[in-house]
């Protein structure tokens, strides 16, 4: 296993079959979506709905192997045990037109399971966007490459269990890929000769009153990545809390972070700063008057505007938070995922890391990474965690996009390595990072 995987669009994909015998790949990708459903529902009754394209060819190879009746888009469905569709490839994009949606709609309403072939039809596979219906499938058998729109929610939500199948296509440079867990050998060991400092050194700046237990998960997490020196620099009302909390950190007020950053190597900004003017001028001043790698979140983002500057800059928003830096609706975002990001990395030329279902790392010249994500993430705090992942990361000297993809994945692979299955916190996920990055 690499340490990233190809994720293929459309076009690529189209590049990827060229010049090869379309036939030939047809009877593999048939061949190999009724071994999945032989595999997995042996002697169900099965339909397959197919389109007309090459998409619908591959259901009905598969059908005929199955022996299974083979349904025209826009036909009444039959009823079934298990459903292949067939009805959209890669091709697809846009809104399904009247037949089509009546086929989709069908296999939806048939509450039985949906073996997708190559992509849930209604799903565009080289952005993973939804512009209307579309199939939700339990297993998705998808060939030569996974697609970017499988990675990619709302898409990836669709997909259900991906299956990839070679098909006999030669490898290509593709300009998303999915990261895997192996990543986590990319980051720096510790020096025999090194100390504290060198180990990775974070000013971590935030902690307004009511919100230290933002900052003090970002400090946590920064030591338990590897850090050797953490520095949180807060309100002076509300050191007293972070005193408490803290062992590790050195903990100063917010008029000495200049001072701290001295020693740093990298700022993790933002975690309960507050807002306002003055936090708002804070952030901007360490930003153009420091020259130290940066990671910037949660309030830090409020009113944040484009800085030019040569360190590493990385912004890991929420949806909500890159929807109002875009301004427009959260909805939008969430339904235009890769456009949202590439729209904030045109703006302000930095890192973007959009959180969420996944995770979508975008760099000025650089490919588009993808990190799975996972539902226990989905808890107050582990926002916090992953901004001293990537402080930490940033601090040892990792390039900005390497460290944020790094970081997004370590930081999904913890929650799953926590024990929690149910009731994670914050607090577990950082408990787990030792146990991932040992994995180096």
């Amino acid at each position: 296993m690499t340490e990233f995987e190809p994720l293929y669009t459309a076009e690529e994909m189209k590049a990827a079959e060229a010049g090869h015998d379309v036939e030939a790949l047809m009877e593999r990708a048939g061949t190999a979506v009724a071994a999945a459903v032989a595999r997995d529902y042996p002697g169900a009754r099965v339909v397959a709905v197919c389109g007309k394209g090459a998409n619908g060819g591959d259901g009905r190879i598969a059908a005929q192997k199955l022996g299974a009746e083979v349904v025209e888009v826009g036909a009444e469905l039959s009823p079934a045990d298990v459903i292949i569709d067939a009805i959209f490839g890669t091709g697809f994009h846009g809104e399904p037109r009247e037949e089509a949606a009546r086929s989709i709609e069908a296999i939806r309403s048939a509450n039985v399971p949906v073996v997708a072939v190559d992509v849930p039809s209604g799903v565009n596979a080289s952005t993973g966007e939804v512009s209307g219906l579309c199939v939700d499938a339990v297993t998705t058998v998808t060939f030569h490459g996974e697609k970017v729109g499988l990675a990619v929610a709302p898409g990836s939500l669709h997909a259900g269990r991906i299956e990839l199948v070679d098909i006999g296509l030669e490898p290509a440079e593709t300009r998303h890929a999915l990261v895997m867990s192996e990543i986590v050998h990319r980051l720096p060991e510790r020096r025999r000769d090194g100390n504290k400092y060198r180990s990775g050194s974070v000013l971590v700046v935030g902690g307004a009153p009511g919100l230290t237990g933002a900052v003090c998960l970002s400090a946590e997490a920064a030591f338990r990545a590897d850090a050797g020196y953490v520095t949180v620099c807060a309100p002076r009302e509300s050191l007293p809390i972070v005193e408490m909390r803290l062992l590790e950190a050195v903990k100063r007020p917010l008029e000495e972070a200049f001072e701290a950053a001295e020693r740093a190597g990298a700022l993790a900004l933002g975690p309960g700063l507050g807002r306002g003017e003055d936090p708002r001028q804070l952030v901007r001043r360490l930003l153009e008057e420091t020259d130290l790698p940066a990671v910037v979140d949660a309030d830090a983002l409020f009113g944040f505007e484009p800085v030019e500057r040569h360190p590493p800059t990385v912004l890991t928003p929420h949806s909500g938070e890159l929807a109002r830096l875009l301004e427009v609706e959260t909805a939008w975002v969430d339904a235009h995922r890769l456009e949202a990001v590439h729209r904030a990395l045109e703006r302000f030329k930095c890192v973007v890391l959009l959180k969420g279902n996944e995770t979508i790392v975008a760099a000025p010249g650089a490919r588009t990474l993808i990190s799975v994500g996972t539902p226990r993430l989905a808890t107050a705090g582990t926002g916090d965690v992953l901004t001293g992942i990537v402080g930490a990361f940033l601090s040892k000297g990792m390039e900005g996009p390497l460290a944020a993809a790094t970081a997004a994945r370590v930081h999904a692979d913890a929650a799953l390595a926590a024990p929690q299955a149910r009731g994670l916190i914050a607090s577990d996920v950082i408990a787990a990072l030792p146990l991932v990055l040992g994995r180096a």
